[in-house]
């Protein structure tokens, strides 16, 4: 990143912020650490505090519309209140911890088109808070949620696309005020009882709970609908499943039936 100026707090002259991240690339509950830098302007400042903010572009239902808003979930105060004279400059070293359920941004190193993720740094100088640009932070997934996901490109779905959704999942613990979908397109052997799959992740220190969506096809004489489940993966012993097979079984089973095993 590049030096922005605070003109809107301060006007012409006012300080100016760069933050740098040491390296974009982390886990959910993965801590990104980094350094803002203050460099003064033509006069002296009163700051009344730097803060680091998490944000992630969600979509909003309000009755039958749509829209998306930029929601902050994560906040983190670097410094008190300081004084910062004219020309000099001062560096603060930080380290932010991510939320377990940080939504992905990347997998296999590609990104998840549809989901950021973006570290902004808050100056708030006489009570106005001036904020710079987003810094990308980019979010890979943890290693039991890689294991679901390559099961499930083994058995040949399809990524299309990943959003998060304002709002929370009945029955599942969840902190965050929104939670990721990430939607795939079935191969042949589902593509008769299943339209799409979308998997949700939320995760804990030890364990994470998976939550799938699926959009299942009609017959002549039915309607299609949604099947939900859920399930628990231990981090402890995620290794010990075939997780191919274990979903394959689920999707199968939910391809022929109405309720989900």
């Amino acid at each position: 990143m590049v030096f922005k100026k605070l003109m809107q707090a301060l006007g012409v002259g006012g300080p100016e912020v760069e933050t740098v991240l040491h390296d974009p690339n982390t886990v959910p509950g993965g801590v990104v650490t980094g350094e803002v830098t203050l460099q003064g302007g033509t006069h002296d400042s009163q700051l009344r505090g730097v803060f680091l903010a998490l944000r992630t572009r969600v979509e909003v239902e309000s009755g039958d519309n749509e829209h998306s808003t930029d929601l902050e979930y994560a906040k983190l105060p670097i410094t008190g209140a300081f004084s910062l004279d004219s020309g000099t400059r001062r560096t603060i070293p930080f380290r932010f911890h991510l939320p377990w359920e940080a939504p992905l941004t990347h997998f296999y190193g590609q990104p998840l088109h549809g989901t950021t993720v973006g570290l902004a740094t808050e100056v708030e100088i006489a009570g106005a808070v001036d904020a710079t640009d987003l810094d990308p932070v980019a979010v890979h997934p943890l290693p039991a949620q890689e294991r679901i996901l390559s099961a499930l490109a083994g058995l040949g779905f399809r990524f299309r696309k990943a959003d998060c959704e304002k709002g929370r999942i009945h029955g599942v613990n969840q902190e965050l005020p929104f939670y990721q979908e990430i939607e795939f397109s079935p191969p042949s052997r589902y593509a008769g009882g299943i339209t799409q799959l979308e998997v949700t992740f939320v995760s804990h220190p030890q364990s994470m709970e998976v939550v799938l969506e699926l959009d299942k096809r009609g017959g002549f004489f039915t309607e299609g609908h949604d099947s939900f489940s859920r399930f628990t993966v231990d981090y402890a012993t995620v290794d010990r499943t075939d997780w191919q097979q274990e979903l394959d079984g689920y999707l199968q089973h939910a391809s022929r039936r109405r309720g989900f095993f």
